[in-house]
């Protein structure tokens, strides 16, 4: 498995992934657009040539970043690949020097599992008054906050 920066020619395979998901109702959906402006957030997971997972690292304020749009393909899931991406938007907080790492899911359990802690959306207030008021869902979203402190 290679976790690797994604590239440009990535973006069609990742806006597939998202907007997969984002149908289901299991994360929010991206344009292309806004995935060729923060192309170098992501991550990509690859396997014998093949991407089967995504993911990006946001940096929202000096001291805190948020894994967004984390998406393994449904025939590679349960393989740790998930949690390989997750390890690595970790290993770039740490290098980046950001201490605390937090995501909005509907997957509460894959991150505890990953380590982090449930907390209040209120919590993180740069998230909910910067992003999240523009958010479709607002203020009846159903994702929960999950933080990891580094």
């Amino acid at each position: 498995m290679l976790f690797r920066k994604a590239k440009i020619s990535d973006i069609e395979t990742i806006h597939e992934f998202i907007n997969y998901y984002a149908e289901k109702d299991l994360m929010l959906a991206r344009s292309r657009s806004s995935l060729y402006e923060c192309v170098r957030e992501f991550t990509v997971a690859e396997l014998e040539g093949r991407i089967v997972g995504v993911g990006s690292l946001h940096i929202i304020w000096e001291d805190l970043a948020e894994i967004r749009a984390l998406a393994v393909h449904e025939q590679y899931q349960r393989r740790q690949i998930g949690r390989g991406l997750v390890d690595a938007f970790l290993a770039e907080a740490i290098d980046l020097e950001i201490p605390r790492v937090f995501a909005l899911t509907y997957q509460a359990p894959f991150f505890v599992k990953c380590g982090f802690q449930i907390i209040a959306k209120e919590d993180l207030p740069q998230k909910v008054w910067k992003e999240c008021i523009n958010c479709p869902k607002f203020p009846k979203c159903e994702e929960v906050a999950v933080i990891k402190n580094l």
